[in-house]
Parts: C-alpha cells; structure tokens; sequence
C-alpha cells in the first residue's frame, strides 16, 4: 500500500502568501487597517546582495524580514522610496518548520509575519505576546 507522503507535494509560494495574508486578517481591528498598507512578498530565498547588506552568509538563516520605517519612526515629512514590506522565505521556513516538528506550518507562518509586523508597528514583547501565543508551542 503507497505511503500518502509519497504524493504530498512541499508547500509552495502561494499556500505560503495565504498562510501570511489570513494571519494579517486575523489581527485586531485596528492592526488589521494598518496591515493592510504593508506589501507582502514571499521567496524561496533571501536575495543574495539583501543576505550580505545584512550580513547573513547562510540563506537558511533568515525566515523573514520587513523593510521600510517603523511606524513608531515615520514623520510626515518622510518621503517613501519603496512600500514597507514584509518578506518571508519559504525554504528557510520549512526548514525551522521541520526541525521544530512541534507546530503546524500554520502556526509557523503565522509566526514569522507576526515578528515581521512587529517590527513596522514598533510592538513590544508584551504586544507580540497578546497576538502571537508563540511559547504555547514550544
């Protein structure tokens, strides 16, 4: 009798932006407007020259990033030259998914984007913490 692992196909890309997009719609009322302006783009991989301006040398390293200003940083007189954005790399991604085997790949999209938002909110541990029940998994 086949194993059903051997027709599974690897997440892709797009389950992965989906995965992302319904945590974004899923935060409180109030995050969930401001989500809304972030870009999400979502790779395979971290492009090389952003991995070295980081100073990253291994592609596996890094699940996510946001670019762009805080929102605890920005002035009205800031003038935007590329959309805030949040990046997650799905091969990295799996990879921790994999090793960690405790949670579902749900939770850990849901907990890269979550980080990443962090970061363009400006939130605290105790922000995070209220949202994203990270620990309970562990």
């Amino acid at each position: 009798m086949p194993s059903p692992l051997l027709d599974a196909t690897a997440p892709d890309l797009d389950l992965i932006e989906d995965i992302a997009r319904a945590t974004m719609a899923d935060l409180p009322p109030a995050f969930k407007v401001l989500a809304a302006n972030v870009a999400l783009t979502v790779m395979d991989f971290a492009p090389e020259d952003l991995l070295a301006e980081i100073g990253i040398a291994d592609p596996f390293e890094l699940t996510g990033l946001y670019t762009g200003i805080p929102m605890t940083e920005k002035s009205t007189m800031d003038q935007a030259t590329a959309p805030d954005t949040i990046w997650l790399f799905r091969r990295p991604i799996l990879d921790e998914w994999c090793m960690r085997g405790t949670v579902t790949l749900q939770q850990m999209v849901a907990h890269v984007t979550v980080h990443e938002l962090a970061h363009h909110f400006g939130w605290s541990d105790d922000d995070i913490a209220t949202i994203d029940k990270w620990w309970e998994y562990d």
